[in-house]
């Protein structure tokens, strides 16, 4: 595959799987062509062209021609600076690696993370919590999030790439949408009943008994194994974490346990103080799933995947497969 035609691969799987579903997405593609075509001067000239095609602001290419040829990548949960000199070195021990993919966003995808948190709101919707709440709910956060990353330097792992010549790419939501739909009709085929019998259904899937293992497994944050589950909500996607007054909102709307990659204290206090059961499946463990199930559609087209840095190739119904000596 050409580097271009990956990229272009992962836009549309997370569009496929995306929760606002494929209509709404479409909306949002139009809106942004209608900004465009609105604009004057510098700030045309300034507009990232790729939100015309593409919903997700941090899934990108950060360095390589789209007409590269990919036979092999290497793919990690987070690729900077050192891990990028590794893969110069395994390419300098004859290892053929054409491209080199992070989860985490890196260069303008990582300054423009906030621009992805409407989705949570949409999210948020799909389970009853009014559209206009989540809107206003979900809005200081990202501005929160955009604050934070202001001062950052965002550039340095795409300097790096740049430089070592390595074709670089990020795939952020478009995999966290992959693992959020994955769970989401997971819970609702098994429907278990108890916290505890959720946590054990988690423990099927192999990112997650490798995470046991190491001791970063699915956790139960906020309520008791024995306690009836109710109705869950799959916390997946959307950049980082939503602000705390969206677990009051989802209370309300009947939502009993919510399983999340992570949640921080502000969130964990309001969950308790309202009695929503919190399940932390795990951060990386649950990057691994999203981006698993991508690798496998790459592979199904071709293309040979290795990882490293986070994450544990699992594949779903396929042999294993690994990198060849490169023809150089």
């Amino acid at each position: 595959m050409k580097l271009g035609e990956i990229y272009r691969f992962a836009v549309e799987l997370g569009i496929k799987k995306d929760p606002r579903g494929s209509d709404e997405v479409k909306g949002i593609l139009r809106e942004a062509k209608k900004e465009y075509e609105a604009l004057k001067g510098k700030e045309k000239e300034f507009f990232d062209k790729e939100k015309l095609s593409n919903p997700f602001a941090d899934t990108r290419i950060l360095y390589g021609e789209e007409d590269t040829e990919v036979k092999s990548l290497i793919a990690g949960i987070d690729v900077e600076s050192p891990e990028l000199i590794l893969v110069d070195r395994l390419r300098e021990k004859g290892l053929g690696i054409d491209l080199c993919v992070s989860h985490h966003p890196e260069g303008r995808a990582l300054a423009s993370l906030a621009d992805v948190m409407g989705v949570q709101a949409d999210v948020w919707a799909g389970v009853g919590v009014p559209v206009n709440v989540g809107d206003a709910l979900i809005a200081e956060r990202m501005n929160e999030v955009r604050r934070s990353l202001l001062p950052q330097n965002h550039r340095r792992a795409v300097d790096v790439a740049r430089l070592l010549d390595i074709p670089f790419m990020c795939i952020h939501t478009a995999a966290d949408n992959l693992v959020t739909d994955y769970l989401t009709r997971l819970l609702k085929r098994k429907k278990p009943k108890r916290v505890g019998e959720a946590i054990d259904l988690l423990l099927e899937e192999e990112e997650y008994r490798i995470a046991a293992r190491e001791g970063t497994g699915p956790t139960l944050l906020v309520g008791d194994k024995k306690s009836r589950a109710g109705e869950f909500l799959v916390d997946m996607t959307g950049g980082t974490e939503g602000p705390p007054g969206a677990i009051e909102k989802l209370s309300q709307a009947g939502i009993g346990t919510i399983v999340a990659m992570h949640m921080g204290d502000k969130l964990r206090k309001e969950a308790e103080k309202l009695h929503v059961n919190v399940i932390i499946a795990g951060h990386i463990a649950s990057d691994n799933i999203g981006i698993n199930l991508l690798l496998d559609g790459l592979e199904d087209r071709g293309v040979a995947t290795a990882s490293f840095s986070g994450l544990e190739r699992v594949r779903r119904n396929r042999k294993k497969a690994s990198l060849k000596k490169a023809n150089r």
